[in-house]
């Protein structure tokens, strides 16, 4: 017993003290980038010489960041509006209604959820290249909603079940039919999770590189992606102009994440998740 003991404690210790150094090198990570792009001279010292914004001037005007701004919210935009009206409807199937196979399709919608999107992703921007989607702003948003639905589908069905089915059942009752059930009585008790899934579905597709680096072309490029081609590109950049676009990047995910987990626990879809493995 007392071995057990002391080897649960060890476990535990071994633990945090992973979790502490990973927080810690993360931090350090951010911390530097940040610093970097609001130094003027940084040369060996703990600190920079002095502190400007000036690159994140350079950033917006060497970069073109209005115009990559803007094709990034376009995408994301029409990204979670899709995902929404196609994955609400499918969410609310699976969570009220039994049918032969419901267990394949789950495990179908769950795929590009847990395959690596560049495993999917080169033959996808196949068929999009021959089909002439690629490189366009409809080819990047056809990518990124094939993740995007399945996603938004897992995050509306902890929400769909916890409406009781008795609501749905006097609706029906006083005359109302499914259109008028879903628009007047769902849809409305439904909101907190349609907000937070949308939100979340837009830092994902924000965030997305494999994807949209597939299928984006000169002028479908989203903030991740121009992120990576102003850093590998040919040329010479100043190092902070490159780090300011990385924290607006950082900022701009971090900001719509921070809003949706307002709305949606993450402990509902861990819970849903184990509550399918169970069944």
């Amino acid at each position: 017993m007392r071995f057990e003991t002391a080897l649960g404690r060890l476990w535990r210790t071994a633990v945090w003290a992973f979790v502490v150094f990973f927080v810690l090198n993360v931090l350090a990570m951010i911390s530097t980038v940040v610093i970097n792009s609001l130094g003027t001279r940084w040369l060996g010292t703990w600190l920079p010489a002095g502190w400007t914004l000036r690159w994140y001037m350079d950033a917006w005007h060497r970069f073109q960041l209005d115009d990559v701004l803007l094709v990034t919210f376009e995408i994301a935009g029409a990204v979670v509006v899709l995902s929404a009206l196609i994955g609400v409807p499918a969410a609310y199937a699976l969570a009220r209604r039994n049918f032969p196979g419901k267990s394949i399709v789950l495990v179908l919608f769950l795929l590009p959820l847990l395959v690596p999107p560049i495993t999917f992703g080169v033959p996808l921007a196949t068929v999009l290249y021959r089909a002439g989607l690629a490189g366009t702003m409809s080819g990047v948003i056809i990518a990124n909603l094939v993740p995007t639905v399945p996603f938004t589908v897992v995050l509306m069905i902890p929400f769909i079940e916890q409406i009781d089915p008795r609501v749905e059942h006097a609706a029906r009752v006083f005359g109302a039919g499914t259109g008028r059930l879903f628009t007047r009585i769902l849809v409305p008790l439904l909101l907190p999770g349609i907000f937070a899934a949308t939100l979340l579905s837009m830092v994902r597709t924000v965030s997305m590189f494999e994807l949209t680096f597939l299928t984006a072309g000169s002028s479908s490029q989203t903030l991740v992606v121009a992120l990576y081609y102003s850093v590998f590109a040919a040329g010479v950049r100043p190092g902070q102009s490159i780090d300011a676009m990385a924290v607006i990047y950082m900022a701009s995910t971090l900001i719509w994440l921070i809003i949706a987990l307002r709305f949606v626990d993450p402990t509902q879809i861990v819970a849903r998740a184990k509550r399918s493995r169970a069944d």
